[in-house]
């Protein structure tokens, strides 16, 4: 059995680093928040769930020697970072559309229809997928958790814990936000909420598509 004794201590920065960054407030995070408080449990767990498979992706392509690709075709990244800042504003749109509605949309129930929870992972995996900042960030903690040369089962432990980190974020996010006491709260002050939403993730597009990555 490989021992991993002498890489823990790297690989617990990597994992520090990447459960802060993936706790903070963010497109994603907020978009697992909102929903979960305003369509319930379900909906935002599926929502988490493709959080969670875009930053899979990310990590598979990083540790698979993704850094070399975009030296390559680094042209891509502005493609992708002008989808990722028209998703942005498709989101802050509909979050405006929500605001405006005299009435809120009723809470997500038990037998809520596997269309609708589709909806809402390919909703946060496309949220993922279409960050370009994720690229660079996986970029980064891969140069932290692996050193040069570093085995192959080095690479398969720190994806996994970035895994297994994101997965007790990400939906410990949705569970405690899903709360009924916090749904409450939310039909108080929907308009509210709903307008900072769709304020941030405007915002989110804007400094997407101007800053230099």
């Amino acid at each position: 059995m490989f021992d991993l004794s002498p890489y823990l201590s790297q690989l617990a920065v990597a994992w520090t680093a990447y459960m802060i960054a993936t706790a903070s407030p963010g497109p994603a995070v907020l978009a697992i928040i909102t929903t979960s408080i305003s369509q319930g449990r379900k909906a935002g767990l599926a929502l988490a769930f493709g959080v969670l498979s875009g930053s899979y992706t990310w990590a598979m392509l990083t540790a698979s020697g993704l850094s070399a690709l975009i030296g390559a075709y680094g042209q891509a990244l502005i493609v992708l970072k002008i989808a990722g800042a028209c998703y942005l504003f498709w989101l802050a749109y509909n979050a405006l559309r929500a605001a405006m509605r005299g009435h809120a949309p009723p809470k997500a129930m038990p037998g809520q229809p596997q269309a609708l929870l589709k909806k809402h992972y390919l909703k946060g995996l496309g949220i993922h997928l279409t960050n370009p900042k994720a690229i660079f960030s996986g970029i980064m903690l891969v140069s932290l958790g692996m050193p040069a040369g570093a085995p192959t089962a080095v690479t398969a432990a720190f994806i996994a814990g970035c895994m297994l980190l994101g997965l007790v974020t990400f939906c410990g996010f949705a569970i405690v936000f899903s709360l009924p006491p916090v749904h409450r709260g939310y039909l108080k002050s929907r308009r509210i909420i709903e307008s900072l939403m769709a304020g941030f993730f405007a915002f989110a597009g804007l400094k997407l598509l101007t800053t230099r990555l």
